[in-house]
């Protein structure tokens, strides 16, 4: 496979671009080395070529966002009208009204909504808020919410971050109701909200999202969900919809436009309301082209029936992919997690290098036949039964060449370049 124009256009990257890329995830030591390329050119439905006419499935989704599919027409042209009419103006614009009236009728916990461009714009303007609504400084957070100083500086990337900022929030173990409770207690009515991803990989014990939600209640805290990634995917009304547990706030972002930027903060209408005396504005904020992309992108879902085409592929996958775990002996090296909608292929191992390094193989293997792999199934509308066919070609090959290494732990010997790398490296 030809990987020329991308060599290429990393090297003059790293002469202009800090770690050649403006997202870590995207960058050249997340992915196999020496096989993978490293710029995409297009995409079309769930498929995707390098700069170097490569064709590839993909999985990845642009990180979240493709829900439709690449090149949704109905959401194209939706966004080119916009371009022609102008993409911002000097006061705003109806769909800024429009867009948030659909929020409000789909999310369960919005009564109101704010705009911005970013999953961390919008968590950070959920943080803003709850610390003026209650009159407290304290966050405790588990998850990943962006790259802000009051959550980044939690994390081994802390470098810039004041200390005073760092010792405002605090961490709790997901599933784990005892360590949220002691946090509480331990700093009694100081805090002002708990930010976390409703669900991610693990599911939700019985009854946890519940008892946040009465302790929260509980202490007069705010419970602030951060749905940018589950927002869109399990249900329109989000991941709150789907378990039925109701935040005060929530941040969405990544799939409510298809790929176009676009994220919001949604809420009680009394919390939500504090922002006509906070500061949380942005040029930007209700620009057209994320709007129409949204408003476009749930049109399509609803009459498409997207989420549950979704829902349908992705359990189909994870069943058949468990199957050929099963048939190559590989239930203790490599294990399912998460949901269909969403679910990863982890390599658990008792030294971190080794789950990477097993990792990195997996990858490589993949991207030679051509099927992009981050370990990671994020579904599309446009993953039908030639992609479920591709995939499990590709997998049925791969897993088997896996077990082959595996038994002989020859890993190292055989992988082109370094191994991805964590982005959150451990002290």
């Amino acid at each position: 496979m030809d990987l020329e124009n991308s060599k290429k256009y990393l090297a003059r990257a790293q002469k202009v671009i800090p770690s050649a890329t403006q997202t870590f995830s995207k960058g050249p030591n997340q992915w196999a080395r020496g096989v993978s390329p490293n710029y995409l050119m297009k995409g079309e439905g769930a498929w995707v070529w390098d700069v170097d006419g490569n064709k590839y499935l993909d999985y990845l989704m642009a990180l979240g966002p493709i829900i439709l599919g690449y090149g949704n027409k109905r959401v194209n042209d939706a966004v080119k009208v916009r371009v022609d009419e102008g993409p911002v103006f000097s006061q705003m614009h109806p769909l800024e009204v429009e867009v948030a009236e659909v929020l409000v009728d789909l999310i369960p916990c919005a009564e109101m909504v704010r705009f911005a461009k970013n999953g961390s714009d919008a968590t950070t303007g959920a943080i803003r808020a709850a610390r003026a609504f209650t009159n407290r400084e304290r966050i405790a957070f588990c998850g990943y919410h962006g790259w802000h100083d009051w959550y980044i500086g939690t994390t081994t990337r802390d470098k810039g971050v004041p200390a005073a900022v760092k010792e405002l929030t605090h961490t709790f173990i997901y599933n784990d109701i005892a360590s949220l409770e002691n946090l509480l207690a331990t700093h009694k009515n100081e805090f002002a909200a708990i930010i976390m991803e409703p669900v991610g990989v693990e599911p939700p014990k019985d009854g946890f999202l519940e008892n946040v939600r009465e302790l929260c209640t509980k202490h007069g805290t705010l419970l602030i969900f951060d749905e940018i990634v589950s927002g869109f995917r399990f249900s329109l009304g989000g991941a709150q919809e789907y378990f039925g547990v109701t935040p005060d706030l929530a941040s969405f972002g990544k799939a409510m436009a298809n790929g176009y930027p676009l994220s919001a903060i949604v809420g009680r209408r009394d919390v939500m309301e504090i922002f006509d005396e906070i500061f949380f504005s942005g040029t930007f904020g209700g620009d057209t082209i994320g709007l129409a992309a949204c408003k476009a992108t749930i049109e399509e879902m609803r009459e498409k029936n997207v989420i549950e085409h979704n829902w349908s592929y992705g359990n189909k996958l994870l069943a058949s992919i468990q199957s050929l775990i099963n048939e190559n002996d590989l239930a203790d090296s490599i294990k399912l997690m998460g949901y269909g909608v969403r679910s990863i292929v982890a390599f658990p191992h008792k030294d971190d290098k080794q789950s990477l390094l097993r990792r990195s193989y997996f990858m490589q293997e993949c991207v030679k036949r051509g099927l992009l792999y981050f370990c990671t199934n994020i579904i599309c509308a446009k993953h039908g039964d030639a992609e479920m066919s591709f995939t499990l070609d590709v997998l049925s090959e791969v897993i088997k060449e896996f077990a082959n290494t595996d038994k002989n732990n020859n890993f190292t010997e055989k992988l082109y370049g370094a191994p991805v790398e964590q982005i959150f490296r451990k002290a």
